[in-house]
């Protein structure tokens, strides 16, 4: 199935300074580059493999979890790869402890019946997204796909919730990433608009991470795991035996003061 693919029109960068008319095209070049690779994923494992999902949270409304890809304004939808998921849960951790329920599924995202408020913040994934298998070396390998997100209201010190969480540092656009509830090292994180433009950096020792946010609004960051260790888990039918777990998080924060942002492109055709 082929990915579409969405690039922000250049021209439109003439609103910013020459250095992010320049820091902008490298990242989008990059980011090409990114999704080629993600690309010839996705011929062998299907596209959705190659996406993400993301918490989305209009103002004054509850939140909404998109499938798809932030940086290209691709929302799956339904009837479609959205269709794909099992039963996607949110939790709202608050000063007044976790709150876990089902997402409601919409044409075009799962709808959560709550939202963050202030110093507030949500978790979401998939833990039962069907298995997927492709051929190596002659072999049939299956492996687990675990999309998971979150979504800061602000900066501070969080703790993790997910198996792969990238969780506020205490800094603004300083971030921790725990695997397994510690700290992981050397690990590629991206962080993007709405635009598409984008960013990476590496994790430190200690899992910390920093970026810039020169732009008003919304940013996504992204990191993707593979953990080769076999495993199983309950499905649907009983035991079903995995090779290895692909693990694709997300979070999103909001960045209140800077650059006015670039606007998104035209929505990108989901797939069928």
């Amino acid at each position: 199935m082929p990915r579409i693919f969405h690039f922000v029109c250049l021209t439109a960068f003439h609103t910013v300074s020459h250095f992010c008319k320049e820091t902008a095209m490298k990242k989008t070049v990059s980011r090409r580059l990114t999704q080629l690779t993600f690309a010839a994923l996705a011929a062998l494992t299907g596209t959705a493999q190659a996406h993400q999902i993301w918490i989305e949270q209009p103002a004054g409304q509850n939140a909404v979890i998109r499938f798809g890809e932030f940086g290209e304004n691709l929302r799956e939808a339904s009837p479609g790869l959205l269709d794909k998921f099992g039963a996607p849960t949110g939790t709202l951790s608050s000063a007044q402890g976790e709150k876990t329920a089902p997402a409601t599924k919409t044409a075009n995202g799962f709808a959560l019946p709550f939202k963050a408020g202030a110093g507030e913040a949500l978790v979401a994934e998939d833990a039962h997204y069907p298995l997927f298998t492709l051929k190596r070396d002659g072999q049939e390998i299956t492996n687990w796909y675990r999309p998971a997100a979150r979504l800061a209201t602000d900066f501070s010190k969080q703790k993790p919730q997910l198996t792969l969480d990238l969780v506020p540092a205490g800094k603004p656009g300083e971030f921790q990433l725990f695997f397994q509830g510690k700290p992981l090292p050397k690990a590629k994180v991206s962080f993007v608009t709405q635009s598409g433009w984008s960013k990476e950096a590496h994790t430190d020792a200690q899992g910390l991470v920093t970026f810039d946010m020169p732009w008003k609004g919304v940013y996504v960051a992204e990191v993707i795991h593979t953990d080769k260790t076999p495993g199983e888990r309950t499905g649907a039918k009983g035991a079903e035996r995995y090779e290895g777990v692909r693990y694709v998080t997300t979070t999103t924060v909001m960045q209140a003061n800077g650059i006015e942002p670039l606007p998104a492109g035209p929505a990108a055709t989901p797939n069928k």
